[in-house]
């Protein structure tokens, strides 16, 4: 049941990522309507879907749109990383006849929505315990490598981080990792850590095993991997799986370590919440302990796996609740 007021007043929300797009209307974080899903590829920019999803026949008057996509925001013209798109912002809220349109980063976000989902729609992973008050850190691999986090802040809100940490450098740590390291530079030079933590990268980890093993490489899809993977039909498939877990645990300590993320890791994205009963036995939380002297620093941190539906919704309707920076249009 809603508990917004008449006198909020209602707004579009979106979530734009290399895969989907989502828009909804809302009033507040727990009351989202309308909501519409489709295919990023299938448009070139902002402006097109989101006129497609304001002109339906029941919409109300809309004067502000909030939007999380992913991609840098630091200024007004966006091009996409992971998706064809290029646009301008105040040129979209021109043609749309918007008062604000607010574009901020799909994980920045993604982490407004953590203090407002239930708690059936978080999986915790391990026995570790949040503290109160505590930095929270946020990675999600789906179609690239998201991170951000909420830093608490004086008055008892939060500030969420935009940043493009998925795109620092990748370091192995054992001879498997090694040699997947050696084999992305020879393709891509700078070895980024979304090369593996993404859908492209679980492709990219199969394809070298299976050529490892001298077989024929298929062109499996990452659904197809992980699917594999856990039914048992292909031991590639479940070895590239276990090394993106084991992967991700590495990923998840290095950020838990330097934001001090006592209140918790938080995973989203569209990979990890598909793995169900597998990803809690998976090599993810050996490796997240795996830090030497701070390995009890790290077990006593709690991991959650969030499968809320339209968490990027939640995050952006509460926008208004924790503000973050926006860059002004040039």
């Amino acid at each position: 049941m809603s508990t917004g007021t008449l006198e909020s007043p209602v707004r579009v929300v979106g979530d734009i990522g290399g895969t989907h797009i989502r828009f909804a209307l809302c009033r507040h974080p727990g009351d989202l309507s309308h909501i519409w899903v489709r295919r990023t590829a299938d448009y070139d920019g902002l402006e097109s879907p989101l006129r497609e999803f304001l002109s339906q026949e029941d919409m109300p008057a809309v004067r502000t749109a909030v939007i999380g996509i992913a991609n840098p925001v630091a200024g007004d013209h966006i091009t996409m990383t992971n998706a064809n798109w290029s646009f301008s912002i105040e040129a979209t809220r021109q043609a749309l006849g918007l008062d604000r349109l607010v574009m901020l980063n799909d994980f920045s976000v993604l982490a407004l929505s953590l203090p407002h989902l239930p708690r059936e729609e978080l999986q915790h992973i391990g026995q570790g315990q949040a503290v109160p008050g505590a930095a929270i850190g946020l990675l999600g691999p789906g179609t690239g490598l998201g991170v951000s986090g909420l830093i608490p802040a004086e008055d008892g809100k939060w500030v969420a981080l935009a940043g493009e940490g998925g795109h620092t450098s990748f370091s192995p740590c054992d001879e498997t990792e090694t040699w997947l390291w050696e084999e992305a530079r020879k393709v891509y030079g700078h070895v980024s850590t979304e090369r593996f933590l993404s859908g492209a990268g679980l492709q990219f980890i199969h394809q070298c095993l299976t050529r490892r093993a001298g077989l024929e490489t298929e062109q499996l899809s990452p659904p197809e991997i992980t699917a594999r993977a856990l039914t048992g039909d292909c031991p590639h498939s479940k070895q590239t799986l276990d090394l993106f877990c084991a992967i991700l645990g590495t990923a998840a300590a290095n950020l838990a370590l330097i934001l001090g993320a006592r209140g918790g890791i938080y995973l989203g994205g569209g990979i990890i919440p598909k793995l169900g009963d597998y990803f809690e036995r998976s090599p993810f939380h050996a490796r997240f302990h795996d830090k030497g002297r701070f390995g009890d620093y790290l077990a006593a941190i709690p991991v959650y796996v969030i499968s809320s539906p339209y968490p990027g919704l939640v995050g952006a309707a509460a926008y208004r609740l924790h503000p973050l920076p926006v860059q002004p249009p040039a």
